[in-house]
């Protein structure tokens, strides 16, 4: 106490101290709400130096600068200023990923309005700052320990199909289109849409359709580790309800998928129309990928910068024509519902919306078939969607909610799946693929033409975080059969 009181009695103001507080709770406020995105060396240097530095050579220069004959009037005005400036501004960050004109414009005023009304009290205004920083450590730390407490031991396999031999060789097309629903699902429930044409269209051209596929979790992110792992990881190991700890780097790094493709000889392709799933700059694994991490803005989400797939696709499949490729091709259409309540224009209007954003997705998925149809005619072709659209909702945060609606749970995880099989001969067990975190493995039984790894299947259920009306945790909600279920793990 008598330290705090001497602090607030001391006339002599520290100017990179001023900006010091300024930036603690921001920065401590973003990697708590965005670890998975920021969790990089590079990312810790940049935002040390924007949140902490720059502030803290503000205040010093600016008021070094002020103690000039002409702006001594004003002096008083500075650090109250800057200090409540860099704190906003920060935080919108935080908040945005970006500054917005009219909130950062709006900011300036606030600060204007403070340095005049409180000027007398910056170290007041300090004390609240550090004491919002050390609450902050209460978010931080558990994430924190979360982050280095990680273990890649539920990934191990139990058996040896990561040492498996493959007999046949094709070149395999994993295409993903965000949010894509089964077509058993698209006529009927929340969603009542004709899809026929481009059902048809994929008939046409030899895939054989999945019917009642759905995703294991509702994101991508939580999908596709769980589908380059083979294994479930139950959400245990969560941030929130999109992000799970290390999802990128076993998504685009070292996973038992993309190893097993490399074991046996095939070059690996990651190519995607947004860097969403490097917006944390892991190492990538792949051996050709069309966005590297410079790609990636170091605030953001993984939308700052687009690209064009196809040419790369049809680049990298004339080339090399002797050995076997894989290839993940992302596809960010036709999505699904804003996430945000603030977002959403309403379930009807999002349905059309979602509706629009689905021709978008059969023009493009379209192309892709026939440019590696007309390249690579005994290719694999694997259609596979992350999770549902979430039509029928605001927002996908609604699913925060208890629900045991079937057609709410089913607008969730109804996913496509749709596979061209190399001269049309699918396998008897293709019957098995029901949800994406055992596709591989099923594929791999077809590649090395070992029907042993089948005895190792997953179990076929999905599962969901819930918040509100139940106890918080995860819970399965669709059980091996199909059937809607609410069971805590």
């Amino acid at each position: 106490m008598n330290k705090l009181t001497a602090f607030f009695q001391n006339k002599k103001l520290f100017p990179a101290f001023v900006g010091f507080a300024s930036g603690l709770y921001p920065i401590i406020f973003y990697y708590s709400n965005n670890f998975s995105l920021i969790n990089s060396w590079r990312h810790l240097g940049f935002f040390i130096c924007l949140f902490l530095f720059v502030p803290m050579v503000a205040c010093y220069l600016g008021f070094r600068i002020f103690n000039m004959e002409m702006f001594k009037r004003v002096k008083k005005f500075l650090l109250p200023f800057l200090s409540v400036s860099f704190f906003l501004v920060f935080l919108e960050i935080s908040l945005f990923a970006s500054l917005k004109v009219w909130l950062t414009l709006g900011i300036i005023v606030i600060a204007v309005i403070a340095a005049i009304l409180l000027h007398r009290h910056l170290k007041k205004i300090m004390i609240i700052q550090f004491i919002l920083a050390f609450l902050g450590l209460f978010t931080l730390v558990p994430t924190l320990i979360k982050q280095f407490s990680y273990s890649d031991e539920w990934m191990v396999q139990p058996d040896n199909i990561e040492e498996g031999v493959f007999k046949k060789k094709p070149n395999v097309y994993f295409i993903q289109p965000d949010g894509y629903v089964n077509f058993s699902e698209l006529d009927k429930g929340f969603y009542q849409i004709d899809n026929g044409e481009f059902k048809s269209f994929l008939e046409d051209e030899g895939f054989k359709l999945y019917d009642n596929f759905r995703s294991n979790y509702n994101s991508t992110l939580l999908s596709d580790m769980a589908t380059f792992a083979m294994k479930h990881h139950y959400s245990n190991s969560g941030f929130n309800f999109t992000e799970v700890i290390n999802a990128r780097e076993v998504i685009v790094g070292s996973n038992p998928v993309i190893n097993l493709f490399k074991k046996n000889g095939y070059k690996t392709h990651f190519i995607a129309e947004w860097p969403y799933l490097i917006a944390n700059q892991p190492e990538i694994g792949y051996d050709f990928s069309n966005f590297s991490n410079k790609d990636v803005s170091l605030i953001g989400t993984g939308y700052s910068k687009a690209k064009e797939i196809f040419e790369p696709l049809i680049q990298s499949i004339e080339q090399d024509s002797l050995q076997p490729k894989f290839y993940f091709v992302q596809m960010f259409m036709p999505g699904h519902v804003p996430a945000q309540k603030e977002d959403t224009k309403g379930a009807k209007i999002e349905k059309e919306l979602w509706i629009q954003r689905l021709d978008s997705a059969n023009i493009a998925l379209t192309r892709a078939v026939k440019i590696i149809k007309e390249r690579d005619p005994n290719g694999l072709i694997l259609i596979m969607a992350d999770h549902g659209g979430y039509v029928g909702m605001d927002y996908t945060l609604q699913i925060r909610r208890k629900s045991e609606d079937r057609n709410w749970v089913y607008s969730i995880f109804s996913s496509q799946l749709a596979i061209r099989w190399p001269d049309n001969q699918a396998p008897e067990y293709d019957v098995k693929f029901k949800t994406p975190v055992n596709v591989f493995r099923i594929l791999f039984s077809y590649l090395t033409e070992n029907e042993s790894y089948l005895n190792n299947l997953e179990e076929d259920a999905s599962f969901l975080k819930i918040e509100i009306d139940a106890p918080k945790g995860v819970y399965k909600y669709i059980d091996e059969s199909g059937n809607v279920i609410f069971k805590k793990i």
